[in-house]
């Protein structure tokens, strides 16, 4: 079939008017990296305890931390990080530095694994989506991962900043009109797209709010760090050897007004703060069903057997329990509905924009087919959706292939997070352990030290020159949770206890 034909086919068949015809747009790779190491909710507790006094403020941020339902937060390094050590604050050039060598690492294994399950090579690249809110370089981090990954071909590049934890889906969003505009012309498309952040080590900044203006900033007990990667084809030019993982089908973007200043992540010397209004989850939920049946009506051959929210399984980005919950409720549907958004955010946290791939991939594992409601069984049909600053939400209608297998990841043995200002210090960051067992008691001895190790970062950091490297990492944990037990929403779990 010349190019000429198959785009006047795609041109016949994309978006109408009034709504989405047949997009000929699938994910044929997915790929997820998390850090190896894992945060409890007593590391926390650790970290007040060695850099701030008792307070009421922080007192309830730490009571909160221990019931937001999340077991363990992914983080590049351990409670002993001397970048969380320091007699300060990192400053936004410092937390830059480690964004562009521990983050890109992991974001170029994110992309190897998108690209392997996608039977694709870097060259069969055309357009690069990315997305963050935890860093501002320029160039973007995106440059440097196509750098590492060997795009050297010609590609057209986007960097969307400003939409934090709806980032992943406004990338996907992007990247399918991008492959559209090719298919209107008949060309090949294959779409990188990526999410990357680091959030762990916004935790002195957050806390030091905390302690100094006695806010109660509950940011501080949810995020963690992530890279993840997907690969969005329109079909056109393959050579037989991909193969859908989700059928992208439709999408649905909108603004709930006047909400700016309920949730936002503002630019500050001291990195990023968080903005999170107690009013967030409500207007979340109340949004969600009118998007959902827009999304519906402008679907076109859509099968009759789904129609009510229950018909679908979701992939909710888990910004928190009482999202999770409130959404629930508002499209009476259960939590087994929405089981890898549970079983993400328990393990962990939210990594903000880069949290929705993880989903998607962890919806497709067969422990998770297990845990359907009333055991019937996996749906063909997804309602991707997720929450940003503004408030924006993004909302998409997937078909996942359910005789798809996920391409076994042969990339290499997982080697040590941590490039040459982020050396593994202390015992239990460079050894083996992956869970955090403090309690909250630390030796004095131990204490001085990991804190003398912090202030030397402070005075390596004033001369070394961020760069890039390249990392084989481990393939992200498949985990053993179980939705069907209990998940306490912070809402219930905090009551008596003034969020205002």
């Amino acid at each position: 079939m010349s190019n000429d034909t198959e785009g006047q086919n795609a041109q016949q068949q994309s978006t109408t008017q009034n709504g989405f015809g047949n997009l000929n747009l699938s994910i044929v790779g997915l790929g997820v990296e998390y850090p190896p190491f894992l945060l409890a909710p007593a590391d926390l507790d650790t970290l007040t305890k060695r850099h701030y006094p008792d307070s009421p403020a922080m007192k309830k941020v730490c009571t909160i931390n221990n019931f937001t339902g999340i077991e363990t937060r992914s983080a590049i390094g351990t409670v002993d990080h001397p970048m969380a050590n320091m007699n300060r604050a990192p400053t936004i050039a410092e937390l830059c530095s480690i964004f562009l060598k521990d983050g890109v690492a992991l974001a170029v294994t994110a992309c190897r694994k998108a690209l392997h399950e996608a039977h694709l090579d870097p060259s069969d690249i055309t357009h690069v989506v990315s997305t963050t809110c935890t860093n501002s370089a320029n160039p973007g981090y995106d440059h440097f991962v196509c750098k590492a990954l060997g795009i050297t071909q010609p590609v057209e590049k986007v960097l969307l900043h400003g939409i934090g934890c709806s980032g992943g889906l406004a990338s996907l969003r992007t990247a399918a009109n991008l492959a559209l505009g090719h298919s209107f012309r008949g060309k090949k498309a294959r779409v990188l797209v990526m999410a990357l952040e680091i959030s762990s080590l916004l935790v002195r900044s957050e806390l030091d709010s905390v302690h100094e203006l006695q806010e109660t900033r509950i940011g501080v007990t949810l995020f963690s760090d992530c890279a993840s990667a997907c690969v969005l084809s329109n079909g056109i030019g393959g050579m037989g050897e991909e193969e859908s993982v989700y059928d992208l089908l439709g999408w649905e973007h909108k603004m709930i007004p006047d909400t700016e200043h309920d949730l936002g992540f503002d630019v500050d010397p001291l990195g990023w703060k968080v903005i999170l209004s107690p009013r967030v989850p409500k207007l979340a939920a109340e949004a969600v069903s009118p998007s959902y049946h827009s999304l519906i009506s402008n679907l076109r051959f859509f099968p009759s057997e789904y129609r009510n929210p229950a018909d679908f399984d979701w992939a909710l980005h888990p910004g928190g329990a009482t999202i999770l919950t409130g959404v629930e409720k508002a499209m009476s549907i259960s939590p087994e509905h929405m089981r890898a958004s549970y079983d993400t955010y328990m393990k962990h946290g939210n990594s903000s924009s880069a949290t929705i791939f993880s989903v998607l991939d962890r919806l497709r594992c067969k422990d998770m087919d297990g845990l359907t409601p009333n055991s019937r069984g996996p749906k063909e049909m997804i309602v991707g959706c997720a929450f940003g600053p503004g408030i924006a939400l993004e909302m998409c209608m997937l078909k996942r292939n359910l005789d798809h297998v996920k391409r076994k990841w042969d990339g290499g043995v997982q080697s040590g997070v941590g490039g040459e200002v982020t050396p593994p210090l202390t015992e239990s960051e460079g050894g083996t352990r992956s869970v955090s067992g403090s309690e909250g008691e630390v030796e004095v001895q131990d204490l001085q030290k990991v804190k003398e190790e912090g202030e030397k970062l402070n005075q390596k950091l004033k001369t070394v020159e961020p760069g890039v490297l390249e990392q084989n990492a481990r393939l992200g944990e498949d985990g053993k949770g179980n939705v069907n037990e209990t998940l306490n929403s912070l809402e219930e779990a905090m009551d008596g206890v003034d969020l205002d």
